[in-house]
């Protein structure tokens, strides 16, 4: 007899840097049983995030079960990258038990949510829940949360401006359409910013949910799968800035990959890559540099002016040793002349 039990799924999203890839590499290693699959939705040409879960791959959640959808918004293209994805997914054999959604970190979630409405597959999956993830530093800091007491003084001064930034609509469509806020990156920030941070998070929510610290997304499973929330039934509790909308546009933001040979020092590049976000022109970069003389791969990753890098495996016999960055940006600020200089001189 075949199983007609709905497939849960849990769509993770968060901004850029939250460190939804780092949550869903714990859960991958730590899913106790359950048969995982993930799809991986990547804003820009050069999959990153895909290829460091696919290093994670065990029997369980093995390197096929993960699928990455780079330079499109899954919930943009429903019919031409979703629906067949998770149609692949679902004809797995074994099937899967739990499927795992990163969106990328520009993505507005409640359209993605929309689309499990889609009759080729409503009946086969519902929504576990709806994880967002927030940098506990970047918020305290106040780049992704407006300043409410501030914005309602302005606009009560000058109704005739719109004070709402792109950063702060997806941030704040990201909380509106959560069961669940995981606030990151908590070791990083210090005990006074993650009492500022959950303060603003509070402002920003419609509905009243739990506020989890999280540190290099570690976390029990069982609190984050399992939820049950089946939020495709739940759509008109989620409000967005985009309703009523029949499209949404993702033409705030822009991409560009740089790409050029070998460099010598990973120092100076981080030093490059800190430079140009202090200049306030860039949201993330992340990628591979190739370092002359040595045999693995350095990963970067970089959220601002916070820079990590570490070798995450050797490079392969089949590859080019070619570094690679892709940089977002909002649209006004990407300027590809000048990033490529700034990163490579």
């Amino acid at each position: 007899m075949s199983d007609l039990s709905k497939v849960p799924v849990t769509i993770v999203t968060g901004f850029l840097g939250a460190g939804k890839t780092t949550l869903i590499s714990h859960l991958i290693r730590s899913a106790g049983g359950r048969r995982l699959a993930v799809v991986v939705n990547e804003f820009g040409t050069l999959g990153v995030d895909g290829d460091i879960l696919k290093g994670c791959a065990i029997p369980d959640c093995p390197a096929e079960n993960i699928v990455e959808l780079a330079n499109g918004c899954i919930c943009c293209t429903v019919a031409d990258d979703f629906i067949p994805t998770i149609e692949t997914l679902l004809a797995l054999d074994p099937r899967p038990d739990h499927i795992l959604i990163e969106t990328s970190g520009l993505a507005l979630p409640k359209p993605l949510l929309k689309a499990f409405d889609w009759p080729a597959i409503r009946s086969r999956i519902t929504v576990d829940g709806v994880i967002t993830l927030a940098d506990a530093e970047a918020v305290a800091a106040g780049r992704f949360a407006p300043d409410l007491d501030a914005i309602d003084a302005q606009r009560a001064a000058d109704p005739s401006i719109d004070h709402e930034t792109p950063l702060s609509e997806v941030f704040e469509d990201q909380l509106a359409c959560a069961d669940l806020v995981l606030l990151t990156k908590c070791d990083l920030a210090g005990v006074d910013a993650v009492v500022v941070a959950r303060k603003l998070i509070a402002a920003e929510m419609r509905r009243t949910l739990p506020v989890i610290e999280l540190v290099d997304g570690v976390i029990d499973p069982r609190i984050v799968l399992g939820l049950g929330a089946a939020a495709e039934d739940d759509i008109a509790a989620r409000p967005s800035h985009h309703d009523g909308e029949d499209e949404h546009e993702h033409d705030d933001f822009d991409s560009i990959v740089v790409a050029w040979s070998e460099i010598t020092e990973p120092a100076e590049l981080a030093s490059r890559i800190e430079a140009l976000a202090a200049q306030g022109d860039v949201l993330r970069v992340k990628g591979y540099a190739a370092v002359a003389g040595k045999p693995m791969r350095l990963l970067v990753q970089a959220v601002g002016a916070r820079v990590r890098t570490h070798y995450d495996r050797l490079w392969r016999s089949d590859e080019a040793r070619t570094s690679q960055l892709v940089v977002i940006a909002e649209r006004d600020r990407l300027d590809p002349v000048a990033i490529r200089a700034a990163l490579i001189g």
